[in-house]
């Protein structure tokens, strides 16, 4: 049977509230990349998300940031790799802490589009997790998208786990279109659902000028703060499971 990781960036709490219905997502996804405190989220919140999914059977992944609470790590920062190889390991220590067994790391916004162009950056968050698996005894695999950060996981003996989005527009070189763009997010349930089963099937999914790319993706993510999030995901839920494709965590 074919199957497919289905995850969403959750426990984003800013000053205490939740910017997603993280109890109507973590019903459907398979993995939930847990806000840790860079950009959001703090200890209750990581809790309450280590809690549901236990309840739901949800993997847990840790999302750390730069550490950008004012801009929701979505600035790029200029850090010292040592620096910013210390927020990392501190980020998904404390995930750890508030009772994760975290399965995987995937960084978070600015820093998510830097680790794939900037080979500094990318081997600064490869050894922060790299750190991190050799104090839980595993490795910790890296989810992202493509870049400098898939050699930088390699050279530091982690996984690399790549993953396609389903509401976010693709640009012909296969980098996202920059929120605020034209054709930059996707909202439509229905449309979501069927480039979900497209690139579980084929791997893969139309840029925004119409051109045809690959994206062999092991996981597929929903942003749980778009407005249309769970609606959204519940329709991607059920077309998978109506097209016979397992929805599965790969860690």
């Amino acid at each position: 049977m074919a199957s497919i990781d289905l995850n969403a960036d959750l426990g984003e709490t800013v000053d205490g509230v939740p910017t997603a219905d993280d109890e109507a997502m973590f019903a459907v996804v398979s993995s939930a990349s847990v806000a840790c405190g860079g950009h959001a989220g703090d200890a209750v919140s990581m809790r309450t998300a280590v809690e549901r999914a236990s309840r739901f059977g949800v993997a847990v992944g840790a999302h750390p940031s730069y550490p950008d609470r004012a801009g929701f790590g979505r600035v790029r920062i200029a850090l010292d790799p040592v620096d910013l190889r210390a927020a990392i390991v501190g980020q998904v220590a404390a995930l750890v802490a508030a009772g994760a067994d975290v399965r995987y790391v995937k960084p978070h916004g600015a820093l998510y589009h830097a680790v794939a162009s900037d080979r500094g950056e990318a081997d600064a968050v490869a050894a922060a997790i790299a750190q991190l698996s050799g104090a839980l005894g595993r490795p910790l695999p890296v989810l992202g998208l493509h870049g400098e950060i898939v050699a930088a996981a390699e050279a530091h003996g982690l996984p690399f786990v790549r993953e396609a989005f389903l509401d976010r527009g693709y640009r012909p070189d296969g980098t996202l279109v920059p929120r605020g763009e034209p054709g930059a997010l996707l909202a439509a349930p229905a449309l979501v659902a069927a480039r979900a089963v497209r690139l579980a099937r084929d791997g893969v999914v139309d840029a925004v000028d119409g051109s045809e790319l690959r994206a062999d993706a092991a996981s597929l993510c929903v942003h749980g703060d778009s407005p249309a999030a769970v609606a959204m995901a519940e329709a991607v839920r059920s077309a998978l499971d109506g097209d016979g494709i397992a929805v599965r965590p790969p860690w």
